[in-house]
């Protein structure tokens, strides 16, 4: 979402028309957040109010239901503490868990605006005492207008470092996070494309996928910096307004996705 579709909370040009080419087409798509901090409803909302891109609810995937899923195939009806704000917490409620913090079988690390001194120590004590540590996603930082914001990697570093425990990381560039997205549309990797702006999240987590992917350059990886990594992306494009006749002109079948 970020870097394709918007940047901050303004549309890229092109993406309006890229959403809409996708529904106008029947081609199934999920758009994909490492962030944690929304629901489905409320980045739908967010996204129509301040950028026009009309995404609808079950065409999000965040690595809060990512995680979520991830948790509910690993140990069904379990328990957890979650530090994180309401799309986490929503998230793992709706899969049937039980956020305690009493001995719970995962301590939940997600992205916050409120990270409290209190959460974080409890968090330790619970990695300490036993509980497996997971969380949402490995990015250390993040955009706001003010400047940037420490973000889940960051906060989990300052656990892991508390507690010798690394966390196993659900979202982006876990391959995972895009295996749990095909399995939602009921897709195959040969026949989905993965669409990014950042080659060390999104694109290696297409390529680990099996996908085919394009990097767009109008989010945090610019054209010259491609070719410092040891892998590419099956193509390049300065935005997602270079992929919308690509859409229009596939004729994929039904059972093809983007």
């Amino acid at each position: 979402m970020d870097g394709v579709l918007v940047r901050e909370e303004d549309p890229i040009p092109g993406a309006k028309e890229f959403i809409a080419a996708l529904r106008e087409n029947d081609v199934p798509f999920l758009v994909l957040t490492n962030n944690s901090i929304f629901t489905p409803r409320d980045l739908r909302v967010r996204l129509l109010r301040s950028s026009g891109i009309d995404v609808p609810e079950e065409s999000i995937w965040t690595s809060a239901l990512a995680t979520a899923k991830f948790l509910d195939d690993q140990r069904p009806g379990g328990s957890a503490y979650v530090v994180g704000e309401t799309g986490l917490t929503t998230a793992i409620h709706d899969i049937g868990y039980v956020m305690t913090d009493q001995e719970p079988d995962y301590v939940v690390l997600g992205e916050t605006r409120t990270y409290s001194f209190e959460a974080i120590t409890r968090a330790i004590r619970l990695v300490n005492d036993g509980a497996r540590f997971i969380a949402t996603n490995p990015d250390v930082s993040g955009p706001s207008a003010q400047g940037v914001l420490p973000a889940t990697g960051a906060v989990a570093a300052l656990i892991s470092a508390a507690t010798g425990r690394q966390p196993y990381y659900i979202g982006k560039p876990n391959p995972l996070m895009m295996r749990s997205a095909l399995n939602r549309l009921e897709a195959h990797s040969e026949t989905t494309v993965m669409i990014g702006d950042r080659m060390d999240t999104d694109i290696i987590s297409g390529l680990e996928a099996g996908m085919r992917t394009i990097l767009v350059a109008s989010g945090l990886t610019e054209r010259h910096q491609v070719q410092e990594f040891p892998y590419r992306p099956t193509l390049v494009v300065d935005s997602i307004a270079d992929v919308v006749e690509m859409v229009t002109e596939m004729a994929l079948p039904e059972d093809d996705a983007i």
